[in-house]
């Protein structure tokens, strides 16, 4: 283990100084004042001594959201970023950064259930209100809450899914079988239940179809091609068959629907809404979520919409985008510009465009998005086979992979943990993929060539102490009162976990879908030692921290705490018993 001894660093504008300092021992302290500017270019840091020593043993790995048992040698042991395959680990901690988020249904609706899954790795529960009523998802939301309430060192977040403009096809009774070269028919009418006809939701679905187009059923599982259609009807041909079964996505290869992104009027004078998508979301504003996944955005002006109604509500809830429309990836800057976050939803996106797009969409949405200082959440089929079997493809397996190595701060289960077979597992095989991906990812420990921070003081404090952070091989701890510097530090991507203590359950809970941040509740004091001196008892008791390993403490952000606003500061202790 590094041991670092007697150290104090200054850095001005004018000089750096790297000095011994008996009053300062194990502390690194980097202080930054407005009147004094700082700049960090070409900085080193240097460590007097440092003494790396490897044990066998057998850890007790954490993940984020709970214990693992795991023997340290096994061959498939998790491996910290500095660690190469048969290397043993010398920190009994390792934590999954990426987030998990896990839809909720008939599945895991129960309490026990949903117990299982925030034990198991979920950090987010997702309600599609493309399902379900009012009713079923008010008892999903008290039992989030209530294992909140229960849980010291794990929260889940709610995130509500509108069901946007999707145009699905009606209820049946039973499966409808499609064979390839049967006519089939769509048609506007409601409640028509035939052999070769069904109703759809859609009243313009007549005139976005034309004859030549090829019609998607949940993504791409089955597809008819458009012969001709009537006043009221819609008709094709079979080309790839299957189980028509209820309420089927339906989509237009190449074209979006011409309903609006959030479907319906809405006037923030009034104090309810007559229709699906603002009922919905009134529901997600009485009932205190924390973000909304606004499905089949368009544009910006819908996600500037609800934004004013939330002010207008006095409501602290985030708007995650969901990019599955061909629309949305014409005006894809300003819409991921406005939004707090954006999901990658490729179900839709790939039937809107074509398939082989996709993985260059994905790569370029979680690009954009880093870039803004953004969550993104890559969504859709990742495990789509465990939901009636259980085991994952090994192409499943790589999707996932892929997701964690572009930097992706969510990945998402749907049919998986809604309705699947074996929901658990799922969430154990995303959680096991994602932290074995995360152990083989490069540490940065270099400054790049340009600016990062563009002048703003909170960026560049974020930024020094990762590269700080990653170079020591210590944990960052933060304390905040609104998320903006946990927010800074997931964006630079430490190597470590944040634990960021908040004395604010909102940004608790927030905080949640932020990767490699684990948020911890904690009441502030007046006294900042004191305060630094519960968190890491708390730390330690919990298995988090080890005696003898050393921190990284950071002081910056929005909102200042036990400093000047004009100052910030960064220092490295050293975890004493």
């Amino acid at each position: 283990m590094a041991t670092i001894s007697n150290m104090s660093m200054r850095m001005c504008r004018d000089h750096r100084v790297l000095s011994s300092s008996g009053n300062l021992s194990d502390v690194f302290v980097l202080e930054s004042r407005f009147r004094t500017r700082c700049f960090f270019q070409n900085s080193k840091f240097t460590v007097r001594s440092m003494n790396a020593s490897q044990q066998n043993q057998t850890g007790k790995l954490a993940s984020s959201n709970g214990p693992l048992t795991a023997s340290v040698g096994s061959p498939f042991e998790l491996l910290t970023n500095n660690q190469t395959l048969g290397k043993e680990n010398i920190y009994p901690i390792a934590r999954r950064k990426t987030k998990i988020v896990c839809t909720i249904g008939p599945s895991t609706s129960s309490r026990e259930m949903i117990w299982k899954l925030a034990e198991t790795g979920m950090n987010v529960a997702r309600l599609n209100m493309s399902h379900g009523d009012h009713a079923s998802h008010k008892k999903t939301i008290d039992l989030v809450k209530e294992y909140n309430a229960q849980s010291d060192d794990n929260v889940i977040a709610i995130m509500l899914d509108t069901k946007g403009p999707e145009v699905r096809s009606g209820d049946v009774p039973q499966p409808i079988i499609l064979k390839e070269g049967q006519e089939f028919n769509f048609t506007i009418k409601r409640g028509v239940i035939t052999e070769d006809t069904v109703s759809v939701n859609y009243d313009d679905f007549i005139n976005d179809v034309e004859a030549g187009d090829m019609l998607l059923v949940d993504g791409g599982m089955m597809s008819l091609s458009v012969k001709s259609k009537t006043k009221d009807s819609v008709k094709c041909v079979v080309v790839d068959g299957g189980e028509l079964k209820s309420r089927r996505h339906l989509n237009v290869r190449g074209k979006s629907a011409t309903l609006p992104s959030i479907t319906g009027f809405l006037s923030v004078s009034i104090s309810y809404c007559n229709n699906k998508d603002w009922e919905d979301i009134k529901f997600g504003v009485d009932n205190h979520i924390d973000f909304y996944a606004v499905s089949f955005v368009k544009d910006a002006k819908v996600v500037h919409e609800l934004k004013d109604y939330l002010t207008s509500r006095n409501a602290d809830i985030h708007v995650i985008v969901k990019i599955e429309s061909a629309d949305s990836i014409l005006n894809l800057q300003s819409i991921i510009s406005a939004s707090d976050g954006a999901m990658v939803a490729r179900g839709d996106l790939g039937a809107e465009l074509p398939i082989e797009d996709v993985p260059l969409l994905q790569e370029d949405i979680i690009r954009r998005c880093h870039n803004m200082q953004k969550p993104v959440i890559v969504a859709t089929n990742m495990l789509e086979s465990m939901i009636d079997h259980p085991t994952p493809t090994r192409a499943e397996v790589s999707d996932i992979a892929i997701a964690v190595r572009e930097g992706a701060d969510a990945v998402m289960l749907s049919g998986e943990t809604a309705h699947g077979k074996f929901p658990l597992k799922a969430v154990r095989v995303m959680h096991t993929v994602a932290l074995r991906t995360e152990s083989s990812l490069p540490v940065n420990t270099k400054a790049p060539a340009h600016s990062v921070y563009k002048s703003h003081m909170g960026e560049m404090f974020a930024f020094h102490a990762t590269i700080m952070a990653n170079t020591l091989n210590t944990p960052i701890i933060v304390f905040t009162r609104t998320g903006s510097m946990a927010k800074l530090l997931s964006h630079y991507r430490p190597a470590s976990t944040i634990f960021a203590f908040t004395n604010e359950e909102r940004i608790k809970q927030r905080l949640a879908l932020y990767q490699g941040v684990m948020p911890i509740y904690m009441q502030f004091s007046d006294d900042a030692e004191e305060t630094f001196a519960r968190a890491l008892e708390l730390l330690l008791s919990k298995g988090l921290l080890i005696v003898g390993q050393h921190v990284t403490l950071v002081q910056s952000g929005a909102q200042p705490i036990w400093r000047r606003e004009s100052s910030h500061h960064i220092q490295v202790r050293k975890v004493q018993a």
